[in-house]
């Protein structure tokens, strides 16, 4: 292919001309394929400073993202309360080995040495070790297979938390078994006297693994007739993210994104479809024995909070991410709360404040530093609701929310739910979800091109494509995302905060789709939307730089330029990231101007593609990286450039600058090493 040096000042009078000209300005040899021109200004002048918030993540409690997921818990049920106080309990998944009527009985009685949760599984072994009634070799006793398996690493250690009590000796074998119990990968023997377990007695333990399953469970078994009362059976990973009980390799796949903020607990998760059900944050922290969890009726599935209000200000923090704390204001999808009985709600959310911000001596700070973080956490926004704005009582709640927190705490940024149109209140940010197809998500890149400049900026808190075009995640759904972070891009200065929805799904428990990470007990992938937000981890805190497409082809090619600075080896780079929406080869040539010369540096500029060869392409367990960005050096680095981008694919340039008089706007203290 054919090149030619064309002038910054001539390409702009092309673009001028009109339509008619411009093929014979952008020629490039004879390549029948389609041909544009890209303009970049890289003049510090002209640049604008991106938002240090602009790109985050949204976790919500749903498709057991958190529970059997993130949050690395091996036991579901622990506390045998899955059916709340009531007794008798829920105990699912928990299951007997051994004949329910000849070898044992189970039932819940309400028992427990915890307050909070006063439900315990009682078991009465029928058989013994001689008799008429002999147990089998192999015991009887009950066992979890935790989330659709756990999975259980040779050489791996975890850690093991039960508490039981008995009428008498008791000899128990605490053990990691396969799906079938046949085959023991690690085991304990609890061995006590009657006296030592006459009360509740907490044991714990670690187990090692001598074989790898990823389908294991864990089983409580005894050959000793007799009763004895089990309640809180936690088994958790040793090694988990940071120590702080995340698991690991789901951890390092959010710090891959370099978030720079984390919206939680929700979502519907946080309204509930009745407030009963409603995320409360006070039952989700302290000690774990004495979170009474809770039933999700919007998800249909219970939690017992292990990941609760502190873990998910613990994982912002573990990020190097600022967290955004969505607040109930009194709502849910069935009932809600009358303006005039709204108070205690939101002394709720005061109190919420106080236990992420206040300092280790006031009321709910010294909680948190209880719980092993005396410094305060950097809150900095809160959002009243989600997707409230036309209920009934909204408004008036979160006048009484908005004017409450602002007068304890001037600093927080409020998040409304009522965009800047519909909206009679005072906001700092408002909240704008989108969910649509591919080819109208594309469409949305310029969304807020026309958007008011005054007023409160856009928190993007959910932008997904749904529908047939989603599927579970494919490259068309990922490249129309692209196209709308790149409008989002330079747009930030009425959008203050993106990030997609959802975040994680369990492939055994899909209640939403697609996800950006699927996964479940042993193995995990990104979909092409995760690594499409990959292309925009470098964008906040980085100068945005003004580039031009003629209009000719904006109609499937969109385009954006920064300016970031990588913060490990102190270089500096432009990035230019360009989504082609067509089914044609597109012959592009790109042309910086505002940089000295030889400013772009040859080695260690570098090309990234996002593309496959079908559009409803999809990652999965078995093809984990069919659809990945693939790198390769740019040989032809430099303010001029004959690029090609491939049909339907996500493209980003990144040119690695020498010494040069123009500067990103800022340094971004979280900021790490590129693609």
């Amino acid at each position: 292919m054919g090149s030619c040096k064309v002038p910054y000042s001539v390409l702009l009078l092309c673009i001028f001309i009109g339509s008619l000209l411009v093929p014979q300005c952008l020629s490039i040899g004879d390549d029948t394929n389609q041909t544009a021109f890209l303009l970049v200004n890289a003049s510090e002048a002209l640049g604008r400073p991106i938002p240090e918030t602009l790109f985050g993540i949204f976790f919500e409690e749903i498709n057991h993202a958190g529970a059997g997921g993130l949050w690395a818990e091996l036991v579901s049920n622990r506390g045998f309360e899955a059916g709340g106080p009531n007794i008798p309990s829920n105990i699912d998944p928990w299951s007997i080995i051994g004949d329910e009527y000849s070898a044992l009985t189970l039932s819940t009685d309400d028992s427990s040495c915890f307050e909070r949760n006063k439900v315990a599984l009682r078991m009465e072994v029928l058989c013994d070790t001689d008799g008429t009634n002999i147990c089998p070799a192999g015991g009887v006793g009950i066992y979890n297979p935790g989330f659709w398996g756990m999975n259980i690493v040779k050489g791996k250690k975890y850690k093991v938390v039960l508490y039981v009590r008995s009428l008498g000796a008791i000899n128990v074998s605490v053990s990691l078994t396969g799906p079938n119990g046949l085959e023991t990968l690690a085991t304990h023997d609890i061995i006590a006297s009657a006296s030592e377990v006459s009360n509740w007695t907490k044991m714990e333990f670690q187990l090692e693994a001598n074989a790898t399953n990823p389908n294991s469970r864990l089983q409580l078994t005894t050959t000793s007739k007799g009763v004895i009362w089990f309640d809180q059976v936690s088994a958790m990973p040793v090694d988990t993210y940071k120590e702080h009980g995340f698991r690991s390799e789901l951890a390092e796949m959010l710090a891959e994104l370099k978030p720079k903020f984390i919206r939680f607990p929700g979502g519907c998760f946080v309204e509930g479809e009745w407030l009963k059900n409603a995320f409360h944050w006070k039952a989700t922290i302290g000690r774990w024995q004495e979170r009474p969890g809770h039933f999700g009726d919007v998800w249909m599935y219970w939690t017992d909070d292990g990941l609760g209000y502190f873990e998910f200000l613990q994982l912002t923090e573990d990020l190097g991410a600022l967290p955004v704390w969505v607040l109930n204001n009194g709502i849910s999808h069935n009932d809600q709360v009358s303006t005039s009985n709204i108070r205690p709600f939101v002394q709720e959310a005061l109190d919420s404040i106080e236990f992420a911000r206040g300092d280790s001596y006031s009321t709910w700070g010294s909680m948190r530093a209880a719980m092993g973080h005396p410094k305060p956490f950097d809150l900095r926004h809160v959002a009243l609701g989600n997707e409230d704005c036309g209920k009934k009582n909204y408004q008036g709640n979160y006048l009484k929310f908005h004017d409450a927190i602002k007068k304890a705490y001037p600093d927080i940024k409020i998040i409304t739910n009522c965009d800047k149109f519909s909206q009679n209140h005072p906001a700092d940010l408002y909240d704008y979800h989108v969910n649509t197809s591919a080819k109208d998500m594309f469409s949305k890149a310029h969304q807020f091109d026309s958007a008011s400049r005054d007023g409160p900026k856009a928190f993007v808190s959910e932008y997904v494509v749904t529908g047939k075009d989603a599927g579970k995640g494919t490259l068309l759904a990922a490249l129309a995302e692209a196209a709308f972070l790149i409008g989002i891009e330079k747009n930030s200065d009425v959008v203050s905060m993106a990030s997609h929805a959802s975040l994680f799904v369990n492939d055994n428990d899909r209640r939403a789709s697609p996800d950006a990470v699927v996964f479940n007990s042993s193995q995990l992938y990104g979909t092409p939307s995760y690594w499409a937000q990959q292309f925009f981890r470098e964008s906040s805190s980085a100068t945005f730089l003004n580039s031009t497409l003629p209009t000719n082809t904006s109609t499937f090619l969109i385009a954006s330029a920064i300016m970031w600075n990588n913060t490990d080896d102190g270089k500096s780079y432009l990035r230019i990231k360009i989504v082609n929406f067509g089914n044609d080869t597109v012959n592009l040539k790109i042309s910086v101007d505002g940089l000295e010369p030889n400013s772009i540096q040859l080695s260690g500029s570098n090309k990234t593609e996002l593309t496959s060869g079908n559009l409803m392409d999809e990652n999965s367990f078995n093809e984990p990286e069919k659809v990945k960005p693939t790198q390769s050096p740019l040989e032809n680095a430099g303010k001029d450039m004959d690029v090609v981008l491939l049909p339907y694919s996500l493209t980003a340039f990144d040119l690695l600058k020498g010494s040069s008089n123009i500067k990103t706007a800022r340094t971004d203290s979280f900021s790490r090493s590129s693609f």
